[in-house]
């Protein structure tokens, strides 16, 4: 009983920890009520190896969401090829306008801070290769 206890408290902080939003609107209002970064990733989620594992490594781990939580908005900007994976027109329009903004050369992953004004304060391209440590550090 004790471990499923922990197992529900443990999905509960990644399903609810991080502020994730789904739009950059979204992202710039809570960014900017809360004084808090934005982390902007760029993601194939159904077909980038690395953009699987930044999510599982990075963005699910426990510390992450407890930083994040008081820290990060988070937004993807996901590009899934399989059908069943496809996202609705409106987002799939909003992410190409954001990839056109902020990722023209299409590259997956790309990990983005961004202030409440959408300037970019720190940038990685490929997989970081810190622990999630030293990349929470990076974020501060």
């Amino acid at each position: 009983m004790k471990k499923l206890r922990c197992l529900v408290l443990v999905l509960a902080t990644i399903s609810v920890g991080a502020q994730e939003v789904k739009t950059m609107d979204e992202a710039l209002q809570k960014a900017q009520a809360g004084s808090h970064k934005i982390l902007l990733y760029f993601s194939g989620s159904d077909w980038c190896a690395p953009c699987i594992q930044f999510k599982k490594k990075f963005i699910q781990a426990p510390e992450f969401q407890a930083f994040a939580l008081n820290n990060l908005v988070v937004l993807q900007v996901d590009f899934p090829r399989l059908q069943k994976n496809k996202l609705p027109l409106a987002q799939e329009k909003a992410n190409e306008s954001l990839a056109d903004q902020f990722n023209p050369k299409g590259i997956f992953p790309l990990i983005l801070v961004l202030d409440d004004q959408q300037k970019i304060l720190k940038k990685w391209e490929g997989l970081p290769q810190e622990s999630v440590a030293d990349f929470i550090k990076a974020l501060q």
